[in-house]
């Protein structure tokens, strides 16, 4: 039995749904927010001690590297988010094997340690970026999910692996963490995110809960984003009603709703998980 709470560690302006407004080029010149917020989750975490992974983005780590420090300190994960969050698909595999490259080297300077975890921007894994994160020296990767939700979200071949507590492990070794899911009117909702935002918390509460009930030992991977509990995060313009919507409802109250959840369930990070599971790593 498992919980693992992770946390994508990109400021408010980096997020997919925005980048029609703010591209990449107009990054240095926004408001970072994500110091703060992050504190506040770190110590949230530290009152009912929770440990969880934090998937950092490698341009973040390089604007407050004092930051990362802090978050390791605290006894969290550190792994890595990519450098510039751009869409895997987007990317030519050079490109893409560059990012993870750079992101990784950012990390394991600033910490002093191994990076072995990494998730893809909005989920868009595919087998040909796994082989590359294996090439790179990564351990796992923490980024399918198994929803018809977004178009978006990446697909993995999962036919030659094994699967053990929920994790899928490919024939090198390498480890694919699926990020949860939890069914509602026959639709598989991820545990985390917009989801958890806009979804009754009673939904996330029974997924967790079924854990009790699940002789194969599973985990439940739960994500969010710090930007997620900043109700007064600048209001963006120019965008659709569908993005506007996603983006922004609940943030007011969603600061609220974690607390209850984990108040509820006892976190660990993943390189915990793994550890505990007798998981190489």
């Amino acid at each position: 039995m498992g919980y693992v709470f992770t946390i994508d560690i990109e400021d408010w302006f980096q997020v997919e749904n925005l980048r029609g407004v703010y591209p990449l080029k107009s990054w240095p010149s926004c408001e970072l927010k994500i110091e703060n917020n992050v504190k506040i989750l770190l110590e949230l975490f530290a009152k009912y001690n929770i440990k969880a992974t934090f998937f950092v983005l490698g341009w973040i780590a390089e604007k407050v590297p004092h930051l990362v420090r802090e978050i390791q300190g605290y006894g969290h994960e550190v792994a890595s988010h990519g450098y510039w969050h751009e869409l895997i698909y987007k990317q030519s595999l050079k490109k893409f094997a560059e990012d993870v490259e750079k992101s990784k080297k950012i990390l394991e300077d600033i910490t002093g340690e191994e990076i072995k975890g990494y998730r893809a921007p909005s989920f868009t894994i595919n087998n040909e970026a796994i082989n590359i994160l294996y090439e790179k020296g990564y351990i796992y990767d923490s980024s399918y999910c198994a929803t018809p939700l977004n178009r978006k979200y990446g697909k993995l071949d999962l036919r030659n692996t094994e699967k053990k507590n929920g994790i899928y492990i490919f024939q090198n070794g390498f480890y694919e963490i699926p990020v949860s899911t939890v069914k509602f009117l026959n639709i598989q909702i991820p545990t985390g995110g917009a989801y958890f935002r806009i979804f009754p918390y009673y939904l996330f509460k029974y997924k967790f809960k079924s854990l009790n009930n699940n002789s194969n030992n599973e985990l439940v991977v739960f994500y969010i984003h710090p930007w997620e509990i900043d109700p007064d995060q600048p209001k963006v313009k120019g965008i659709s009603f569908i993005k506007k919507f996603k983006h922004y409802t609940n943030l007011k109250k969603n600061l609220n709703k974690l607390e209850k959840l984990i108040k509820e369930f006892s976190f660990i990070s993943i390189k915990e998980y793994l550890k505990l599971n007798n998981f190489l790593i």
